[in-house]
């Protein structure tokens, strides 16, 4: 089984890649659905971000409620670090599960890691190789202000709340450029595709 983590900045251009990689033929594991899968009505995680929150960040049918979570948490170090300590460990325990049937199935499979926060949770070294969707920011901030609705202000602090393109960068092995048009990025998976074909390929012979 081949491991690829794909990282990027917020609004740089991701998911456009992870979608090429799944039409390819790539099992992708996304950890931003995990994530929301860890902390569903009736798991572990809810109840311990219940117990570390308290009730008020439950909505009124049981579920979590993201935004009151977000508001706590978001510029709270302390509190952003007990809530990491409680979904991180979740998502990678549901990651695993994830990997491990695909294994089962076809041990030469490639599997690609959606994982936003790669770099910030020091997982680099965990895969056989870490491409990283870049995009300037001047460009990132226009996508997510004009596509997403947000304030350039809240848009502003949702990429400084991330790791530097200068982190990204320094766990790469290889670099997407995701600030021209979508075909352009799909081209650039294609081409890195077919070396990930050929090294698996050749790891057989």
């Amino acid at each position: 089984m081949f491991r690829v983590g794909l990282t990027g900045g917020i609004a740089a251009g991701k998911s456009v890649a992870l979608d090429r990689f799944a039409e390819l033929g790539a099992c992708v594991i996304d950890a931003d659905l995990l994530a929301r899968e860890a902390v569903a009505a009736g798991t572990v995680g809810l109840e311990e971000i219940v117990g570390a929150f308290g009730t008020d960040v439950l909505a009124p049918d049981g579920t979590l409620d993201r935004a009151r979570l977000g508001a706590i948490v978001f510029g709270d170090e302390t509190a952003l670090r007990t809530l990491n300590g409680i979904v991180h460990p979740q998502v990678r325990r549901l990651s695993a599960e994830r990997e491990a049937l695909v294994a089962a199935r076809d041990p030469r499979a490639v599997v690609v890691h959606d994982i936003p926060l790669l770099v910030e949770t020091g997982q680099a070294e965990a895969f056989h190789l870490v491409a990283v969707v870049v995009a300037p920011e001047d460009v990132r901030l226009r996508r997510l202000v004009e596509t997403r609705g947000m304030s350039e202000e809240d848009a502003r602090a949702r990429i400084a709340a991330q790791a530097s393109d200068a982190e990204r960068l320094a766990v790469a092995d290889v670099t997407l450029d995701g600030s021209g048009p979508r075909e352009a990025l799909r081209a650039e998976v294609d081409a890195l595709w077919e070396r990930i074909e050929r090294e698996t390929a050749e790891e057989l012979v």
